[in-house]
């Protein structure tokens, strides 16, 4: 799969997670064509499969945040607006924004911009045409938590 055919899944599935299991699709076994067992990195096509992240997250229409399950998270832009809107029913720091920067020595730096600093005007007022439930169809199930049970009552004699 090349960056283009990668950036179609992106946008076709709206939300995926790059490597991590979850309820969405893992981007870097699409790109692989198959399961991968162990870090991606380890797999034959591991450069490859870089390469093609690379130029998947550093496109405009592509947020890079950890909205799934704190795991790297894909949200195409369509989902944008539904994303804001359902912004209460997920941590804060799973919104912000994530950018990896390659600094001259070769390490990695991951710089965020918190939510909601990265939303457009035009993102934020269609996330208002929007209600949690409506956003949620959009996004899938993932995003609510599932319910936690009810706190035990203990009989005082």
């Amino acid at each position: 799969m090349d960056a283009d055919a990668a950036l179609a899944f992106v946008r076709e599935h709206g939300v995926v997670l790059v490597a991590a299991n979850g309820p969405v699709p893992k981007l870097t076994e699409a790109i692989a064509g198959e399961p991968i067992a162990g870090s991606w990195w380890g797999h034959p096509k591991g450069h490859a499969i870089y390469a093609v992240l690379d130029a998947v997250t550093s496109d405009e229409d592509v947020l890079v945040c950890r909205a799934v399950n704190g795991k790297v998270t894909l949200v195409h832009r369509r989902l944008w607006p539904a994303l804001i809107a359902a912004a209460a029913l997920l941590p804060a720091e799973h919104l912000a924004r994530v950018d990896q920067e390659h600094t001259a020595s070769g390490r990695h730096v991951n710089r965020e911009t918190p939510f909601p600093r990265w939303a457009s005007d035009t993102d934020r007022a269609a996330a208002k045409l929007l209600d949690e439930a409506a956003a949620v169809d959009l996004l899938g199930t993932w995003v609510v938590a599932p319910p936690r049970p009810a706190a035990r009552r203990t009989r005082k004699s």
